[in-house]
């Protein structure tokens, strides 16, 4: 009987990555260096979203500051970012590229340097 070499996974598909850039600021950064040994469209294209997700959290967590209306506006945006999070998740576990509702276009225009 013949063996076979074992196939191991690797992330030729750009899944990996793209799955990694969503999990914590270290995440993205994890996916940032894999994704410069072994560059993919699908890796690119999530690391970019996620960058996204990640600069509109600082930049309106800066509304928890605003008196009065701070703590709701932070609760909002904390949701809306969350919901932004498994959205790109789910389309990294399909290895779609498929943009984020209303603002996924902007974060591929503004984030094009990232490759």
């Amino acid at each position: 009987m013949e063996r076979t070499p074992i196939q191991k996974a690797t992330s030729n598909d750009g899944k990996t990555v793209a799955i990694i850039s969503y999990l914590t600021i270290i995440g993205l950064i994890a996916a940032l260096m894999m994704n410069n040994k072994e560059k993919t469209a699908l890796g690119q294209f999530h690391i970019r979203q996620s960058i996204g997700i990640s600069v509109t959290g600082l930049a309106l967590g800066l509304l928890r500051f605003v008196p009065g209306i701070g703590g709701i506006a932070i609760s909002i945006v904390g949701l809306l970012l969350f919901i932004a999070i498994v959205l790109g998740l789910m389309g990294a576990f399909s290895g779609a590229q498929k943009p984020l509702p209303f603002i996924g276009e902007k974060y591929q225009e503004w984030f094009n340097m990232i490759s």
